[in-house]
């Protein structure tokens, strides 16, 4: 939590410590009643006394009762303003980290575990950060300074008061050390509580096609009754705190009241001036003890929500301390253009010791389509995956446009790079925002728009829909086909006009004839524009200058479709289970 606190900015700390200051004022008119009551007690039990001097203690009191509520009031305001701002920079600070991450780093965290992170964690902090500021401050502060008045007065009620007090203490202690560690277990719970109403969500036509309705019920039942079991367990220990106080602060004050009845009864009768004064000071310590014990009850509150907020500040820690594998380079030129290059490149994942690429080695220049084909699990979208510096190769080196891509900075590297992933992406908003999404060399207009659009043959679809360019997109694009999906994610690739196009097995939801006619426009249209191609149909790369044939990470064929028919077995196999002999011929 303290490492969380570092992050909060100057303007926060400067807020925070006038909330403290007014906390401090507070406490001050608090504590400055009980006095006013000894005296108003003495004035009432003295013969004589004068009306105007009772009346001029009770506005007293009520003035420092006014201006502790006055206080409180700004206190609050300052409190949640400054949890505000803190939590908006921790989700700030936690969002851009996030965006950041490699796929390595995204491994590491599932997706609705940084989504509770970013939500559910950072505004538990924020919660505990604005009772804090008041509470955390006021309840020691104000225990003290009522010690600090008491302990004098009388020892053995200070010995009582004392007792009670270590009680309520060991039991907070106690509680606290049994929950933090279930508290921790909601945590995890309740991301996997995300995860299986995530899935559910995600897969609901396959839930309903496979009749499984009843399972998915079950399993979101398994993981929802865990988790209450654990909160009921929590809420139930929690749940005996404030009882206890309660309980401790009224049989202080009447162990307190019957003590001190007797302390009175020891005065002499005849002095009537000391059994009034020892009267008087019995009741100021009853109100001072009550206070102390009010104090404790406050910690309380804030030992309710201490446990989960410490449990959420580490979680948002884990985040902000992760470690990013890559790191952008310093350059922003090139020696040549359009040109990827592999040499002897070797790769495989962190948590894998086996290469799932071995050796790899090849070149494509500008202008020229170079495609990787062979069966599922071989290595295809791993490899031009390189290419787009997802990864970090293990051994050997990726080049584009004759330089490392290490060294590029990732604006330079990915403004030469549009880039087509295997599943399409779309993001809400309408297709003209999908379409000229992020930050690229091209103009962001509606010609280039229209361009790319009908270059992906996606015009025709795009004209009929009522609001063209502007028709709605859901989240995920689950308002459109999924050819439709994968026509505008190849839109979005060559809006941005780059060097080189990547396309990740993208083609997979198109019919033959759009196929057919995209690869057609895609070579004339795009001249001197470099196309990496995964693809499982060989029609669709038979007129790659360069075709490398995948078997197990390793390059087992390189060459023309019509040199990989001679001397690839692998290449062969895939084209024979796809085309008919008369179809190769051709």
């Amino acid at each position: 939590m303290f490492k969380l606190l570092k992050k909060m900015k100057r303007r926060e700390w400067l807020t925070a410590g006038l909330c403290g200051l007014l906390v401090l004022g507070q406490i001050y008119f608090d504590l400055r009643l009980p006095d006013y009551m000894s005296n108003l007690t003495v004035l009432m039990k003295t013969p004589g006394s004068a009306m105007a001097d009772i009346w001029q203690t009770g506005l007293e009191m009520l003035g420092c009762t006014l201006a502790s509520a006055l206080l409180a009031i700004i206190c609050g305001y300052l409190a949640a303003q400054t949890a505000a701002g803190f939590s908006y920079t921790i989700r700030e600070n936690v969002f851009h980290q996030v965006a950041d991450f490699g796929q390595y780093e995204m491994q590491q965290f599932s997706v609705p575990s940084l989504i509770n992170r970013t939500t559910n964690d950072i505004t538990q902090i924020q919660m505990l950060v604005a009772m804090g500021l008041q509470i955390m401050i006021k309840s020691p502060v104000m225990a003290i300074w009522a010690v600090i008045k008491i302990i004098n007065k009388s020892w053995t009620l200070s010995a009582i008061t004392a007792g009670f007090v270590a009680a309520l203490l060991a039991m907070m202690a106690i509680v606290i050390t049994v929950i933090v560690p279930r508290v921790r277990r909601v945590q995890k719970l309740t991301d996997n509580i995300n995860r299986v109403s995530r899935e559910n969500l995600t897969g609901i036509n396959v839930v309903h096609a496979y009749n499984a309705e009843r399972y998915q019920a079950e399993k979101f039942e398994g993981a929802n009754d865990e988790l209450m079991k654990t909160q009921l367990f929590n809420q139930r220990s929690l749940a005996l705190l404030m009882p206890a106080v309660s309980l401790a602060m009224n049989a202080l004050a009447l162990t307190i009241y019957w003590v001190g009845a007797s302390i009175v009864d020891q005065v002499a009768v005849a002095d009537m001036a000391a059994r009034i004064s020892a009267f008087g000071d019995i009741m100021v310590f009853g109100t001072y003890a009550t206070y102390v014990i009010m104090s404790i009850m406050m910690m309380v509150m804030i030992v309710m929500f201490f446990p989960s907020a410490q449990v959420s500040a580490g979680r948002v820690n884990e985040v902000l301390d992760a470690k990013i594998s890559m790191h952008e380079g310093s350059s922003d030129h090139a020696p040549e253009q359009g040109t990827v290059e592999f040499r002897d490149v070797s790769f495989h994942y962190p948590a894998s010791g086996k290469d799932v690429l071995e050796h790899i080695s090849f070149k494509v220049n500008q202008g020229e389509t170079i495609a990787f084909i062979g069966a599922t699990g071989s290595g295809k979208t791993t490899l031009i995956s390189l290419a787009a510096r997802f990864y970090d190769a293990t051994s050997g080196q990726v080049l584009i446009d004759g330089k490392d891509v290490k060294e590029y900075t990732f604006d330079a590297l990915y403004d030469r790079i549009g880039y087509v992933t295997q599943k399409a992406v779309l993001f809400a908003g309408n297709i003209r925002e999908n379409v000229l999404f992020g930050e690229s060399r091209a103009m962001p207009t509606d010609e280039n728009v229209q361009k790319a659009l009908e270059l992906a043959q996606a015009g025709e679809f795009v004209q009929k829909l009522p609001d063209g360019m502007e028709a709605p997109i859901a989240q995920g694009g689950s308002n459109v086909s999924g050819g439709q999906k994968q026509r505008l994610a190849i839109a979005r690739a060559l809006a941005r006009n780059p060097e080189i196009l990547i396309f990740d097995d993208s083609f997979s939801a198109l019919d033959y004839k759009t196929d057919a006619a995209l690869r057609k426009g895609l070579a004339e249209e795009l001249d001197g524009i470099t196309c990496m191609i995964v693809a499982q149909r060989i029609g669709t790369i038979r007129n790659a200058e360069k075709i490398i044939v995948l078997d197990e990470g390793k390059a087992v064929g390189i060459g023309t479709h019509d040199e990989l028919m001679k001397n690839c077995p692998v290449y062969q196999k895939i084209a024979m289970s796809q085309l008919s002999a008369e179809e190769l011929g051709a």
